[in-house]
């Protein structure tokens, strides 16, 4: 990313550039800096195509035309499948269009050994936009509530980053929000973050199996009816409460075999903050029963998709198995 950045700080741009990975508010932000510096305010030579219906022939004739008034002509792809089914007629237009033509493709899947991957990789610049690490996010975040005049302490960031998650658009949306709900104070906190963020799919299903590890079922059973209120899939919920009863084995293994909470931490990927509260919930399990347990989120999810039961009705039996 800093390349990029770079590139548009000499305002000296690679022939193409591939942008792509999970960080999806990376990849989208890094489209628009890049169309910025290259067409500037122009529309006459930028043009845009998306999806995987693409002519090449357009996308030919537009990389062969020279540039309107302008050093430049810059084309964005998005979406494509290029980089999955390889194409040799879009190698041939990129290693034939103009030196002032410049393409930014925007790209789902990458297969790094497609024809068209490994031309841009040459011939441009490929960025891969990685999950950001928790330090790197919290240094983003306190950077959004700064710009807007407002502080943060250090264990309310560790909340806030809790309740929204690591992917940035959340972080971003939710940082918006909490800013515009502060609008006369300089100082967010962990009860304006409790009134004002969404909480998760994912938070409420942890808080759900906390409830079955704690062999309350009625509240069990409320956290899932909200679920179902706010129209989450079952079949999602069940994949969340598969990875969670997954993710509590491996803690359990680790916690009983010795293992500190930060080691923990670190081996499975759980944040620092939230070991914890993963630990607690595993000692409301045997070993056994949470290896039983995630055999029995994959049965019903198999019972589910080969007909034998109806998707709620199995998510409703999985809670009551292991909430009494």
């Amino acid at each position: 990313m800093k390349k990029i950045e770079q590139h548009i700080k000499d305002e000296q741009y690679a022939k193409a550039y591939l942008l792509y990975g999970e960080e999806r508010y990376l990849v989208r932000a890094y489209k628009n800096m890049l169309k910025e510096a290259i067409c500037q305010e122009e529309t006459m030579n930028f043009s845009y195509f998306e999806g995987k219906d693409i002519s090449v022939n357009e996308l030919k004739d537009v990389a062969i035309a020279l540039p309107f008034f302008a050093e430049r002509r810059l084309i964005i792809v998005e979406n494509s499948g290029f980089f999955k089914n390889s194409s040799d007629a879009v190698v041939d237009i990129i290693k034939e269009a103009l030196d002032t033509t410049y393409f930014v493709f925007v790209e789902n899947e990458v297969d790094k050994r497609n024809r068209v991957y490994k031309t841009v990789s040459g011939l441009g610049y490929v960025c891969e936009m990685k999950q950001q690490t928790e330090d790197s996010l919290k240094k983003w975040a306190l950077k959004i509530f700064n710009k807007a005049g407002k502080q943060i302490t250090v264990n309310d960031m560790n909340f806030f980053l809790g309740v929204t998650g690591l992917e940035m658009d959340n972080i971003y949306n939710e940082a918006m929000k909490l800013i515009a709900y502060c609008a006369k104070r300089d100082t967010v906190t962990a009860r304006d973050i409790e009134e004002v963020c969404s909480t998760r799919t994912v938070d409420r299903v942890f808080d759900m199996i906390n409830a079955m590890a704690t062999k309350n079922t009625d509240e069990a059973m409320r956290l899932y009816s909200d679920l179902i209120a706010l129209k989450e899939p079952p079949m999602k919920i069940l994949a969340l409460i598969g990875r969670q009863f997954a993710q509590l084995f491996a803690v359990k293994k680790l916690y009983e075999e010795g293992s500190s909470g930060s080691v923990i931490a670190e081996r499975l990927g759980i944040r620092p903050y939230f070991i914890n509260r993963y630990i607690s919930q595993a000692k409301g399990y045997t070993i056994n029963e949470l290896k039983q347990a995630v055999v029995d989120c994959v049965d019903a999810e198999h019972k589910v998709k080969s007909g034998q039961s109806e998707d709620k009705y199995a998510v409703d039996l999985l809670i009551a198995k292991y909430s009494m």
